[in-house]
């Protein structure tokens, strides 16, 4: 059977197929966060392309966590009403619901003070952020609980830690950007306290899916690389994390070739060292590469970002290339997904 649109069991609930949309800023969110028309429409319509998992943006904890003030942000209870309808939507033509709980530390860029392990700017077009004391840190750890919490009410049913890219989770995380001494800095166990602090926060109240979001390549001397990622992964397997969404870069202002598949090898090698489930990601564009990734196991489940940009029917797409039918989201597409 082609593996692309297996079912997919993980604790709580069954994906219907193997296909993730990616979580992707939108900035279309009104200034005070709260999604819009647009976010009901953009992701209803990936719903209706059939796509098995569809994780909502990087989605603020706090205020001074957004990348920018047009992000989706989960810090207040008004925040709620909103997300609610889009996992109706969305849950209405089978896919499942998932959002990315986010804080941009120093790569924040809203009015007022930015914040990170230490006070080192992203470059110079980024404002040098304040060392978190530990209250902030205490302070963070509660406000990813609380933005939990908020998304339990939402009705989602998987909740993602953003801790890639460089922003605040991957900063302390780092020892490019993270030279604290204190408990927080340091050796690896420190700079991960931060994280784990945070899925402990999470899973005391959400025994759902949990997925975490790393950068398992800074592509610079002296950062982390995969064999890094392997003791995370560890760490976080132990947590009851049950996926790690394998992204790479963000952390240092790099660059960074890319070409189709080129982070796929990161998954590969934490699935199979660490033992745990993985996300593929970067430049996968058909269902052939989807389906090869999947057969070879190096990941379990395949997240799509641009492509499905260009293409919400990407399944449709997909199960074309690879010669099956999936049935369409009800009889009003049947006729055109009929071939």
């Amino acid at each position: 059977m082609v593996k692309l649109f297996e079912p997919f069991s993980i604790r709580t609930i069954e994906l219907k197929n193997r296909i993730v949309m990616s979580p992707m800023c939108m900035y279309q969110a009104e200034d005070d966060g709260i999604a819009t028309d647009f976010h009901l429409v953009h992701y209803t319509s990936r719903a209706i392309g059939q796509v098995g998992l569809i994780i909502l943006e990087a989605t603020a904890v706090v205020p001074e966590g957004r990348i920018t003030n047009k992000d989706l942000g989960i810090w207040s209870d008004e925040h709620i009403e909103n997300l609610t309808k889009i996992v109706s939507n969305v849950k209405a033509y089978g896919s499942k619901a998932g959002i990315q709980l986010a804080h941009a530390g120093r790569k924040a860029t809203v009015d007022g003070d930015t914040y990170a392990p230490s006070s080192i700017a992203f470059s110079e077009m980024y404002k040098t952020p304040l060392e978190m004391s530990k209250n902030d840190i205490k302070e963070v750890v509660s406000a990813f609980k609380a933005a939990a919490q908020r998304a339990i009410k939402a009705g989602f049913d998987v909740l993602e830690i953003h801790g890639a890219h460089g922003y605040l989770l991957n900063e302390f995380l780092s020892p490019l950007t993270n030279q604290r001494t204190d408990e927080y800095g340091g050796s690896i166990e420190n700079r991960y306290r931060l994280l784990r602090e945070v899925i402990d926060a999470v899973r005391s109240i959400w025994d759902g899916p949990l997925f975490v979001r790393i950068s398992a390549n800074e592509y610079a001397e002296g950062g982390l690389k995969p064999e890094d990622y392997i003791q995370f992964a560890l760490r976080m397997k132990s947590q009851d994390v049950d996926l790690i969404d394998v992204s790479s870069g963000g952390v240092v202002s790099v660059s960074v070739t890319s070409f189709p598949l080129y982070q796929v090898p990161y998954a590969a090698t934490l699935k199979q060292e660490a033992n745990i489930a993985t996300g593929a990601v970067g430049i996968i564009t058909n269902g052939k590469d989807a389906e090869a990734i999947l057969q070879e196991q190096k990941a379990d489940l395949i997240f799509i970002g641009r492509e499905l940009l260009r293409n919400p029917h990407f399944p449709y797409t997909a199960a074309v290339q690879l010669g099956i039918t999936i049935e369409a989201p009800n009889d009003s597409y049947d006729r055109g997904w009929r071939f």
